[in-house]
This record gives structure tokens, sequence and C-alpha cells, in this order.
């Protein structure tokens, strides 16, 4: 009765356990994202997801554009897969200040919200994700994005993916910026 209390008690902790690093925290980092600027123009990316595990279950390419106007910018994105599969995901961002805004998709439910300072930025949203094709099976997963601008060419995303606060998966791309704008 006691082992299962103190395990119940652990799993609790280990679930409830956040992360307290916040945008903010990366504020001294150089060289400064902006996204307005890296994610205008053209940009290549590579990418892979992994379970729970850590296994690699799937593998991407993706060629992205992004056009702004001041503080409003639309980011298209175009995948294929390692299995063939392709689709796309056009954002709409829209920054209140020069480190917060919000972004929009398609398959993204209600809004997203993000940060950016110094290096890094940080997207948080939930994501309407189609896990069976056959059967029409879908999630909504929530999304932790993480990015963090290595040069001014290079960029990498880290995401957890989680349903019910539990991850059960974790995205990395890697980014190259093709042309300035």
């Amino acid at each position: 009765m006691i082992k299962k209390t103190i395990s119940i008690i652990l799993l609790s902790m280990s679930l409830l356990s956040c992360s307290n690093i916040k945008p903010k925290d990366y504020q001294a980092n150089e060289p400064t994202l902006d996204i307005r600027h890296y994610l205008n123009g053209k940009i290549k990316a590579w990418g892979m997801l992994e379970d729970r595990s850590g296994k690699i279950t799937r593998r991407f390419t993706v060629e992205m554009e992004g056009k702004w106007n001041g503080n409003e910018g639309v980011l298209e994105e175009y995948f294929v897969f390692d299995d063939g599969e392709k689709s796309k995901r056009i954002w709409t961002i829209t920054f209140s200040d020069n480190h917060h805004f919000k972004a929009s998709a398609d398959d993204v439910v209600g809004e997203a919200t993000g940060s950016q300072y110094g290096n890094a930025m940080q997207m948080q949203y939930v994501l309407d994700l189609e896990v069976d094709k056959e059967k029409k099976t879908r999630y909504n997963v929530t999304l932790d994005d993480w990015m963090y601008l290595l040069d001014e060419k290079t960029l990498v995303n880290k995401s957890k993916i989680k349903k019910f606060g539990i991850t059960f998966g974790k995205l990395t791309i890697f980014f190259q910026k093709v042309d300035d704008q």
C-alpha cells in the first residue's frame, strides 16, 4: 500500500512538473531572433518526429516562404514526408509589439500565442492532428515550440507534443535561410 502511494505521488509530481524557462530568459543571447526577419523570404527545413520512446517515426523536408507587411505576416509551409505524403500549412502571424504575437492556421484550434527574446522564440498552440487517414481519426494535441537562432542562416526548432498533459512525441526541425529580403 505504501509503495503504491509513493509511486502515485512520484508519478503525479513528474506529470505536474513543468519547465519554468521563458523566452525572456534568453534576452541577452545573440544573434537576436526576430521571426519577422528570419521567416521573410525562402527557407528550407529538414525534420524528424520521435515517439515517446525516442524512436524516429517520420522524417520530412519543408519548403517555406514568408511575406511580411510590418507586424503582419503570412508563412506558407509545404511538407514532403519520407513516405511520400505531402501537406501544407499556411500561418497568419500578427505581432502586438516587438516580442509578442498571435498566429493561426487551418489546423490550429483557436490561436497560437508566442513571444521572442534574444535568440529564442516560444509558441504554444493546439493542433488538430490526423493520426489515421483510413479511420479518419483526429486528436487535438498541444504543441510547445521553441526556436533558437544559431547564426544568421540557421534556426533549430524543438517541440514537445502532448495529449492530456503527457508528452507522447517530440519534433526537431533544422531551418536554413535561402535568401535575405
